[in-house]
């Protein structure tokens, strides 16, 4: 992850001075289907070329594996953004991502607890 930059690209008052449509290059909809429950983690395969600070962010919390709403919360991006981020890397071979279980039902209050811990232990 880039904390030496993180001066450049956040405000202590404004946060991010990026808007998320660029980050995303103005695309709205990630190339495979990402849920917030997905699993993601790196392959450890290398990429040519650079990658740009957000996909490279992206990448080094997906180290050891995580789900879709915990890299959004970390990074502070809507999830949709965050997913085009993701699918980026999963195509680019970089990232495998993991449907959760089906039989996780979202509205479960459990499963929602659960990810509301996972994301309050990183804010």
């Amino acid at each position: 992850m880039a904390d030496a930059d993180d001066g450049q690209w956040l405000d202590g008052e404004a946060g991010r001075l990026i808007r998320p449509y660029t980050v995303s290059d103005g695309r709205t909809e990630p190339t495979l289907r990402l849920e917030l429950l997905s699993t993601v983690i790196a392959t450890g395969r290398r990429l040519f070329g650079q990658l740009g600070f957000d996909h490279a962010q992206a990448l080094e919390l997906c180290r050891d594996g995580t789900t879709v709403a915990e890299v959004a919360a970390r990074m502070r991006l809507p999830a949709v953004v965050t997913k085009i981020l993701l699918s980026d890397l999963v195509d680019w071979g970089a990232l495998d991502a993991r449907s959760p279980d089906p039989l996780a039902d979202p509205a479960d209050p459990a499963v929602l607890g659960s990810v509301l811990a996972a994301l309050q232990r990183q804010l």
